[in-house]
């Protein structure tokens, strides 16, 4: 990646000039990434300061598997992003391939694709975009300038050479997982888990829920200052050619996974299914497998699959996600709850912890005498891929952050703000939106394994419905020059949903977009006209408010979005080629103020719309 050199600087601390730009960027993340992106486009100059040697955030470490409940919903630079992944399968392996069927339309990929994918986006606007990395922000007073509710410049640490360095901006963009730079900007924040009492929202506080099923014992609803735990995404292959076999790691502590043996043999999980498993079933289980055959019990996972959720991605290799019906997976509770507010060297020293945690689950499962022979035997089909992290012994090289600090900004995000308001009905629509978006209210353990529980605390999933995220959350009120597209403003149980990577890039895009016309108008950040924002990220692809019959491509897709927001098209479907009958002339006219005379079916409801959308934009 080429390192372009700000045209503008300003004198540092020490004397020297330091470069400045139009954004500075903290975190290599997809969201920016798509910031710097974004506001290329729009003829601004970014730096990403990226703490590792390798730009991409999770994707590009092992989140090979996107996370998005409907196609479509969260478009823009995502989507361009999707497109690029299924060209590379297309262009290396061809149409016909396994490779582009295993690749998903682009939605499934490996790390070393992601990777090169987002640095050939990158590399397209190189001429506006720096990227440095192995450039670590602490969030330290004494790293950021305030002058007057601004944020003059940052001092981050090159951890190559050791020294600190300067970067000042017109427009600073907190892209870490963990919200560092907000937090030195002292913006307000929330870590742990609100209780149902604030916000009555489904799986507040302490909950205790089989894994597709109801609530159980134990649940109390309390808060707590609990953090949803953390894991690595591991790659993993069957491929005998380009698999490595797990070795065990050099703090390997058996004890750790020993109730694990139990859960084998009996076919015990978290599942909703153990409601229905006998004592007398669990018996029969042990005899089958002591017999060398394999788990009879419903919901029970095999091999490898018993303490890793897998997707499948080219090239015969795995996204390996914790396992969501197992006691014991790759997940590790309550060791990681310090890690949002925590310096470098404790998050360095939990990272290796994790790692060797991870590894050595592994092993376990393949190698330990007190495990089924049938279950080794099947777990050991599965090592790691020699083609990936070359550079960290094949081994992912950042943790998967699923919840970091969580900043109080102009808009609250709830799980309300995610849930339909009635069946079939949309959640509420936030005028102000900057992106769709659509995954279920979704949070890991808290605490591990307790004696007695259904599952491990704080385990849940809700449903959703497509849902609007207003511009708000990511925008504070005490610092006029901050976004905080990823530690996002919600609760904990709000925030689960949002924390996905594919709405995290369109936030990225949005604050880059943001950014960009706050520097043109010489405006605060909550100053922005929403509006020409969101014209702007439209023109970008950017789906404001998801519809069934209507995308991008579609020539009257701006219109749709713009009357969407506004009220005009509350149901799933635009039905524009569809008479308008006498109902809607009048909920429109009294929705725009006008007066359009219509006689019923005489004309569409897109030859209507478009007349309003006309006269209101003709009226601004």
């Amino acid at each position: 990646m080429a390192f372009i050199l700000a045209a503008n600087a300003q004198p540092g601390t020490s004397g020297t000039h330091i470069p400045k730009y139009d954004l500075v960027i903290v975190g290599g993340t997809p969201s920016g990434i798509m910031a710097a992106i974004a506001a290329a486009r729009l003829g601004k100059t970014s730096v990403i300061l990226e703490r590792t040697a390798h730009v991409g955030g999770l994707p590009a470490n092992g989140l090979g598997a996107t996370d998005i409940a409907t196609r479509g919903a969260t478009t823009g630079l995502f989507t361009e992003f999707v497109a690029r992944v299924k060209k590379y399968y297309i262009d290396k392996y061809g149409a016909a391939s396994d490779q582009v069927k295993d690749c998903s339309e682009g939605y499934h990929f490996e790390p070393s694709v992601a990777e090169k994918v987002f640095g050939a986006m990158l590399k397209e606007d190189s001429s506006k975009i720096t990227v440095l990395k192995m450039r670590q922000f602490d969030a330290e007073p004494q790293n950021i300038e305030l002058l007057s509710g601004k944020i003059a410049r940052i001092t981050v640490l090159n951890r190559e050479t050791k020294k600190n360095e300067e970067f000042a901006g017109s427009v600073f963009i907190d892209a870490t997982y963990e919200g560092d730079l907000g937090a030195a900007a002292k913006i307000p924040f929330r870590v742990g888990r609100e209780g149902k009492d604030e916000f009555n929202e489904p799986g507040a506080g302490r909950v205790y829920k089989y894994w597709q099923g109801a609530e159980g014992p134990g649940t109390t609803n309390q808060a707590d200052n609990a953090v949803q735990s953390y894991n690595y995404r591991i790659c993993l292959t069957n491929d005998p050619s380009n698999s490595l076999p797990v070795e065990k790691p050099v703090n390997y502590n058996r004890q750790e996974y020993v109730s694990m043996i139990e859960d084998v043999w009996t076919g015990k999980h978290t599942g909703v299914q153990m409601l229905e498993v006998t004592p007398a079933m669990m018996e029969d289980n042990r005899k089958t497998l002591a017999a060398g055959g394999i788990t009879k019990i419903p919901g029970d996972r095999w091999g490898i699959g018993k303490i890793t959720n897998m997707v499948q991605l080219p090239n015969h290799k795995t996204d390996g996600n914790n396992q969501h019906m197992a006691f014991i997976s790759t997940d590790l509770p309550e060791e990681n709850w310090p890690w949002p507010t925590s310096d470098w060297n404790w998050r360095d020293a939990f990272a290796e912890r994790l790692k060797s945690y991870t590894i050595g689950l592994i092993y376990f499962a393949q190698n330990d005498k007190e495990l089924p022979e049938s279950f080794r035997k099947a777990t050991r089909e599965w090592g790691l891929a020699k083609d990936e992290y070359s550079d960290n012994g094949n081994f992912p090289r950042q943790v998967y952050i699923r919840e970091g600090r969580r900043f109080e900004a102009t808009c609250f995000f709830t799980a309300k703000d995610a849930t339909a308001v009635s069946p079939g009905k949309r959640p509420p629509v936030h005028p102000s939106s900057v992106t769709a978006s659509h995954y279920a209210l979704d949070s890991h353990a808290v605490r591990k394994r307790e004696p007695g529980k259904i599952h491990l605390d704080g385990f849940i999933s809700y449903p959703t419905s497509v849902y609007t995220v207003p511009l708000g959350v990511m925008v504070p009120r005490q610092v006029s020059n901050l976004i905080l597209p990823v530690p996002v403003s919600g609760s904990h149980i709000g925030f689960s949903t949002i924390r996905m990577e594919p709405c995290w890039m369109a936030l990225g895009q949005a604050a880059g977009i943001t950014a960009s016309l706050a520097i043109d108008g010489r405006s605060r950040i909550s100053d922005v006209n929403t509006e020409q924002l969101q014209n702007k990220l439209i023109d970008q692809k950017a789906t404001l408010i998801y519809y069934k019959d209507i995308n991008p491509s579609s020539a009257d897709f701006k219109m749709v979005q713009f009357m969407g927001l506004k009220g005009y098209l509350p149901g799933w479907e635009a039905r524009l080629d569809a008479p308008v009958d006498k109902q809607q002339v009048l909920l429109w006219n009294k929705l725009s103020g006008l007066k359009k005379t219509i006689s019923q079916g005489a004309i569409t409801r897109k030859q209507m719309l478009a007349s309003i959308y006309l006269s209101l934009n003709k009226v601004k």
